[in-house]
């Protein structure tokens, strides 16, 4: 989308203000409204949403008088007091979003749509080709950060691997640190480089991509060891529970239900408030509709079906309030040893490969 606005930092006419998506001119309006007025707006929309028009928002420069004045014609119900040019950008979107939606979920956003600039790293790549016990030995002595750092450019599988293989304290400091990483800047990078050189030969140059945030860090757990994995996220939710928090709801969303089995689903549909399993569908993709519907009565799928018509239009936090109910009722199962996550998800993934 971002490809349809490639000067919008200077659009000087009206012409080119009517060649905007529609989307793109919210992101405008947005913007000029401030951070505290768009976070009002923004917690009334879907997580894509979001995403879509706060990368959009990044995309402004300086918003000047008369673009003002045409964005403002596409929404005559907005009064705005505008007497001089306004910006936009990164630093904008990630305040609107930090008070629309929490630091972290913010973080994770932007780490989505506007990952730092940097350059090719061929010793991230060298270590990346690495057997894990040999990243291990590599990072041993480094400070968390700096272990986080590098994880933050390995697949889930493999840092999962090297983070079992340190000493559980450490561990957990390195998850917190991975979980609230930013995009690393590039002299802050190449700083760390200098380190990992003096123990690495470099090989050809490739680029390779950062990836830190509370979801990065849930994707670690989810392929690590049930007990390991539930015993670091226990020790940051200790140290930090709204991080911890944070972590645990993206380690299985509502979506994931879809990678589990009948017999499963139908124990967890059997712990679920009718009504929750309504709300929640509201909004649900279609697989995961017919999913759930067929893992209960046809009775029972009837009725849930009338009430999903009736509800008419319901608030996304609404939803997702239902949505974390049920997932709640999966983490409880788990935790009193009913279900294994991981296992079901692993032999899912199997039968699909």
């Amino acid at each position: 989308m971002s490809a349809l606005l490639p000067d919008i930092k200077s659009v000087p006419s009206g012409s080119e203000v009517r060649a905007l998506t529609k989307i793109q001119k919210l992101a405008g309006l947005l913007v000029m409204l401030g951070p505290e007025s768009a976070a009002q707006i923004l917690r009334n929309l879907e997580p894509h949403e979001i995403e879509i028009i706060t990368a959009e928002m990044a995309q402004f420069g300086i918003i000047s008088q008369e673009l003002q004045g045409e964005l403002l014609g596409e929404f005559s119900d907005v009064a705005v007091e505008a007497s001089t040019a306004i910006s936009g950008g990164a630093e904008l979107a990630r305040s609107t979003l930090e008070k629309a939606v929490g630091a972290y979920r913010a973080g994770d956003i932007m780490n989505k749509i506007a990952p730092a600039k940097r350059a090719s790293t061929p010793v991230m790549q060298d270590i990346a080709d690495m057997d894990p016990r040999h990243i291990f030995n590599l990072l041993r002595q480094e400070q968390p950060q700096t272990v986080a750092f590098v994880l933050s450019f390995l697949a889930p599988d493999k840092a999962s691997q090297v983070l079992a293989l340190l000493p559980a304290k450490q561990a957990d400091q390195v998850l917190e640190r991975l979980a609230t990483l930013a995009p690393t800047p590039v002299e802050v990078m190449e700083k760390v480089l200098e380190v990992l050189k003096s123990k690495l030969g470099v090989k050809q140059s490739r680029p390779l991509n950062q990836s830190g945030g509370v979801t990065t860090a849930a994707d670690l757990l989810n392929a690590m060891d049930k007990t390991v994995s539930r015993t670091l996220l226990l020790a940051v939710e200790d140290r930090n529970p709204d991080l911890g928090g944070a972590i645990r709801q993206k380690m299985f969303t509502f979506e994931d239900l879809t990678s589990l089995d009948v017999p499963t689903l139908q124990r967890i549909l059997r712990e679920t408030d009718t009504h929750d399993l309504a709300v929640s569908l509201k909004k649900a993709s279609d697989k995961l509709k017919s999913l759930l519907l067929s893992c209960i009565s046809r009775r029972a799928a009837e009725t849930v079906q009338e009430e999903i018509a009736f509800l008419g239009v319901v608030k996304a936090r609404e939803i997702e309030a239902a949505q974390q109910r049920i997932i709640a009722v999966v983490r409880q199962l788990e935790a009193d040893g009913e279900l294994d996550l991981a296992e079901l998800r692993r032999n899912a993934a199997y039968e699909m490969a």
